[in-house]
């Protein structure tokens, strides 16, 4: 697994025009090999941060250099960035939890 977590900032006046242009990306991306997810939050003070997961490496490359996802690119340097940070992490280290799951008997939650 691969995570790319992308954080940027829109340019004011600006969001209406990238949300529509990154929600088709976002159905690119989805028919791509690879695709696992993709989730996007928003901060109060505006910075938007989304979280994609793909199955390696050679997947989120072939995102980064789809033709469509090169040309939006360069469309959201020139048109919609106020700044963006990319932070890629290949093999991430995953714990899980969920209230749903059941102990193993004879194990309590105090003693694990």
């Amino acid at each position: 697994m691969v995570v790319a977590i992308f954080r940027a900032r829109v340019r004011p006046g600006q969001q209406e025009a990238y949300y529509a242009l990154a929600d088709e990306m976002a159905e690119v991306a989805r028919a791509m090999p690879g695709f696992v997810s993709w989730k996007g939050y928003f901060a109060e003070d505006g910075e938007r941060v989304s979280i994609h997961e793909w199955e390696t490496a050679e997947h989120l490359r072939a995102w980064r250099t789809h033709p469509e996802h090169l040309r939006v690119q360069e469309i959201g340097r020139r048109d919609f960035y106020d700044e963006y940070t990319l932070y890629v992490c290949d093999e991430p280290r995953e714990s899980r939890f969920s209230r749903d799951s059941a102990w193993p008997v004879g194990l309590s939650a105090r003693s694990s």
